[in-house]
């Protein structure tokens, strides 16, 4: 009898650039593990729920990829290839800097007769300069891969295509698994092709608890590399049991954890034999210190120990 894991893949298509992807994923993976860098796999964004085959309408996960836009910098920092999983058109590295209309506001449009030319304005200079030398030291080594999902089975598709080509770097390899992936989802088989008419009045959408992908990816897919999942919560009493008993379940090697009001300040870390807290003061933070620095820091730290033992 099938798993609930394996009746998803069954019954769910992969998405349409799927091979092309998993070409990618493939040629990063031989590429970087024949350099014996270590390497990364962040995921980042939330996962959609479509109500529709053909989507208008889909339920959505609170994230903007703030967290894993940020930590794939600081992995990139301390000498990680990246592997960037992410949702179409939220945060991406180094462009999450300069978002939308903030990045308009530090050019300069000069017309000179038939010529035209675009600079920085002098005082943004040394906010763009360290970004940009940061981005094109990283593009020319090709040191990070950006692939994209929307939905919630684009995204299990690919972390599994991932996960198969990350297995030949055993304990080299670090999972970082910050997506906001969706608790319920509406089976394929039950979903409409087309849009849902209002006029045929409210509509009887029955979801369906999603089949916990964490247990085969840490105990078949990449059962040697270094897994850290995410947990967040509303209700701060209930945080760290939940964490434990994520790690009891799957037996990876670290939950972290954390408050929807006091995300960006503050985390607690939880592995099996203790959990700590790591707080931003409020120094750090005038000063723009950011939480995933220190997140990053103590993941490598514990990946080292990892691969030592």
């Amino acid at each position: 009898m099938a798993s609930q894991w394996e009746d998803f893949y069954a019954t769910h298509l992969p998405p349409s650039d799927f091979e092309d992807n998993r070409s990618l994923l493939k040629e990063f993976c031989d590429r970087h593990n024949k350099s014996g860098r270590r390497i990364v796999l962040v995921t980042s964004g939330g996962t959609t729920i479509p109500l529709e085959h053909n989507t208008v309408r889909f339920v959505d996960n609170f994230s903007a990829g703030t967290r894993g836009a940020a930590s794939a910098e600081y992995f990139l920092e301390h000498d990680y290839s990246v592997i960037f999983l992410y949702r179409a058109k939220s945060l991406e590295p180094f462009t999450r800097h300069f978002n939308g209309q903030k990045f308009m506001d530090m050019l300069v449009l000069q017309n000179s007769g038939p010529n035209t030319t675009i600079s920085v304005k002098p005082d943004n200079v040394d906010v763009l300069a360290p970004v940009l030398e940061s981005y094109k030291t990283v593009q020319e080594g090709g040191r990070i891969l950006y692939i994209t999902f929307t939905t919630l089975s684009d995204y299990f598709w690919l972390l599994r295509a991932a996960c198969e080509c990350l297995t030949i770097f055993g304990n080299r390899a670090l999972l970082y698994l910050a997506a906001a992936v969706s608790d319920f989802y509406i089976p394929s088989s039950e979903i409409p092709t087309h849009k849902i008419q209002s006029a045929a009045g409210v509509p009887n959408i029955q979801l369906q608890l999603v089949p916990k992908m964490l247990a085969p990816l840490v105990s078949l897919w990449v059962p040697h590399a270094f897994v850290v999942s995410f947990k967040l919560e509303t209700d701060e009493n209930i945080l760290i049991r939940k964490a434990r008993e994520a790690l009891n379940k799957y037996k990876h090697k670290l939950v972290i954890g954390n408050m929807l009001q006091s995300r960006r300040q503050k985390v607690v870390f939880v592995t099996q034999e203790n959990s700590y807290e790591l707080v931003l003061t409020r120094e750090q933070m005038l000063n723009g210190l950011e939480i995933e620095d220190l997140i990053v820091s103590n993941c490598i730290a514990s990946h080292d120990q990892f691969v030592s033992s």
